[in-house]
């Protein structure tokens, strides 16, 4: 996080992060947290269908192919769908910290273009937490895990509660996960993202 904002820099005190004792192990795949969610859900036919694996500590890794849909230049991806990619990997830390956050700023640099067809290999980690402020980074590579770098980003995810989400989304949707007998489904629903 050393090219960041002074927004995006811990604070001197803050906490080495603590890897939740019922987190995924490493390797798990985490699953989609929201089917209609546009970043990993499977319920979104133009979305990135984004799949993250647990890794060591507070980190994981992530996949995402671009598609034709997903197009901003002709045959290249959009930025802001870039971001969207960072975002939602940052975004899966929260469940390895078994914390409900959502994005309080995103800080994202865009290295080299990402050609559709492209898998691009993420990979993100906490970095560190102070009180309700989760300060993460994540890097995004073209040609393999250990490609180029295509696109990074930094962030500062903030601790919610779980009113937040239904003090503010759409009463449709929220009925729809607060019915659902499945209580995991319900609570990772309400997992990232404002």
């Amino acid at each position: 996080m050393s090219g960041s904002s002074a927004a995006l820099q811990p604070p001197a005190d803050a906490a080495k992060p603590v890897r939740h004792p019922d987190a995924p192990a490493p390797g798990e795949l985490l699953g989609a947290h929201y089917e209609h969610c546009f970043g990993c859900g499977g319920g979104q036919p133009h979305g990135l269908h984004l799949e993250a694996r647990a890794g060591e500590g507070v980190s994981l890794t992530a996949e995402f192919t671009v598609q034709p849909a997903h197009q901003g230049a002709p045959g290249l991806a959009h930025g802001g769908l870039l971001a969207t990619a960072l975002d939602e990997t940052l975004g899966s830390l929260n469940w390895l910290l078994r914390t409900i956050a959502v994005t309080g700023r995103l800080e994202t640099d865009f290295v080299r273009p990402v050609p559709v067809g492209t898998t691009l290999h993420l990979q993100a980690e906490v970095v560190a937490v102070a009180g309700r402020k989760i300060y993460c980074t994540a890097t995004g590579r073209i040609g393999g895990p250990e490609g180029p770098v295509a696109v990074r980003a930094d962030a500062l995810f903030i601790e919610v509660k779980v009113d937040h989400f239904i003090d503010h989304g759409r009463t449709e949707e929220i009925r729809a996960v607060m019915d659902d007998p499945d209580q995991v489904r319900r609570a990772r629903a309400f997992e990232v993202n404002p």
